[in-house]
């Protein structure tokens, strides 16, 4: 079994602006103090909930660390480093390890619609670069490419790829990942398997 990153729910972060388009960090720090005071489980620092596309690198690993240091362990902080270009998620990915975080987000390299060997070797790439736990987030919908079953197999191979949020909402597609390693770990409900962004 691969290690566990959270039970129960995640909650993906806005990030709050002021009307100077600079990240607001007292509603920031008010929207984690009532995911805390509520019981949420983990918290998704500049994901892509969070706009981290149009965050300077500088804003999102600021979040990330500011997320961190205001949760002081009590939940898992999990950074939003996904990018459609490897050199800048492996970046990112060490700079959300360096920062404190508890896990990493790897979204689908968006508009490139990468083949499936080239996701593999993106990911593979991204998880390499740090020790950090990795879920994968497969949105076809928003990036224009699809993580396909045989993939998520070759994938969860590799040791700290550990889950991933399925949001493709194709059924059919969706039968066949549990027979995959990476898919069965958050069937075990460790994660909610999101099955489409419509629910």
């Amino acid at each position: 079994m691969k290690p566990i990153v959270f039970k129960g729910s995640a909650a993906a972060l806005v990030t709050p602006m002021g009307k100077d388009y600079e990240v607001n960090y007292d509603t920031l720090d008010r929207i984690i103090d009532f995911q805390l005071s509520n019981g949420t489980d983990a918290i998704v620092a500049a994901g892509t909930t969070g706009e981290s596309a149009t965050l300077s690198d500088k804003e999102h690993i600021a979040i990330i660390k500011f997320c961190v240091e205001k949760v002081k362990g009590a939940i898992p902080v999990i950074a939003g480093v996904g990018s459609n270009n490897t050199r800048h998620a492996v970046e990112l990915s060490k700079a959300a390890e360096a920062c404190g975080a508890d896990a990493l987000l790897h979204v689908t390299p968006y508009y490139n619609k990468a083949s499936q060997n080239g996701l593999y070797l993106h990911f593979k790439a991204c998880a390499e670069s740090t020790n950090l736990l990795v879920i994968l987030y497969n949105v076809p919908t928003r990036t224009g490419v699809n993580i396909l079953p045989e993939t998520y197999q070759k994938l969860s191979a590799i040791s700290n790829i550990v889950a991933v949020k399925e949001v493709s909402g194709n059924f059919l597609q969706m039968k066949k990942l549990p027979h995959c390693a990476v898919v069965y770990y958050f069937r075990c409900n460790i994660v909610r398997l999101c099955l489409s962004e419509n629910l």
